[in-house]
């Protein structure tokens, strides 16, 4: 069966002007997935990424690393929801002062979205947000050959309605699974026959050990 590798940035720049920007331990995150990813020593024919510069950068710093001649081909599909409209219209805004209490906002905010529907006031509803994610992953399918591997450089928003769609139930996944995923978590689909089928969610053993200091979550 093919694979696909859905990988979450590095981590942004939280609190900051330019939050899309990687901090230097994303970058340091960033490559310490390149070398991860070559120590699997996986081929991969399909390389994806959202168009939002935390995500190109980090693929960027991991492909630098794994050495790689196929080309990447940014896909806005994969792009993150924007949490800052989300917040705005559900929880009236939030200071990025305090990481922790800013993520109990976010998580009241995300659920107000998802109750919302297609009546929601964001820019992007959580339909045509789950829609999205749904064809980004079916085209990504549709692309490979058999038994190929496919990489993608994405966000936790993205990756956690991917694993809830897999699972059936994709409000849970991103309110469930999206507050839990590390920045360069690696979370791995397969894809054959009977579909596509979640293998396994958020790996971030290169971040352990020696590597621990690296572990975040925003």
């Amino acid at each position: 069966m093919g694979a696909i590798y859905l990988v979450r940035h590095g981590q942004a720049s939280f609190g900051a002007a330019d939050y899309d920007a990687l901090s230097p331990r994303g970058f340091e995150q960033s490559t310490v997935v390149g070398t991860e990813l070559l120590r699997r020593n996986v081929s991969f024919s399909q390389i994806r990424s959202g168009s939002l510069a935390r995500q190109r950068d980090t693929a960027a710093a991991a492909l630098k690393v794994l050495g790689t001649d196929v080309p990447v081909v940014e896909d806005p599909r994969w792009n993150e929801y924007d949490h800052v409209d989300i917040a705005l219209h559900h929880a009236c805004g939030a200071p990025q002062e305090d990481s922790r209490a800013y993520q109990g906002v976010l998580d009241a905010a995300l659920t107000a979205w998802t109750s919302a529907g297609a009546d929601g006031p964001c820019a992007e509803t959580w339909p045509a947000f789950l829609a999205r994610c749904r064809a980004a992953l079916a085209d990504l399918v549709a692309s490979l050959g058999k038994g190929e591997h496919a990489v993608v450089f994405t966000s936790g928003g993205v990756i956690a309605t991917v694993c809830g769609l897999l699972m059936g139930t994709p409000e849970a996944g991103l309110l469930k699974l999206n507050r839990v995923t590390v920045n360069g978590g690696i979370t791995k689909l397969v894809s054959g026959r009977g579909g596509v089928t979640l293998l396994s969610f958020n790996e971030h053993p290169h971040f352990e050990a020696d590597a621990a200091s690296l572990l975040t979550y925003r």
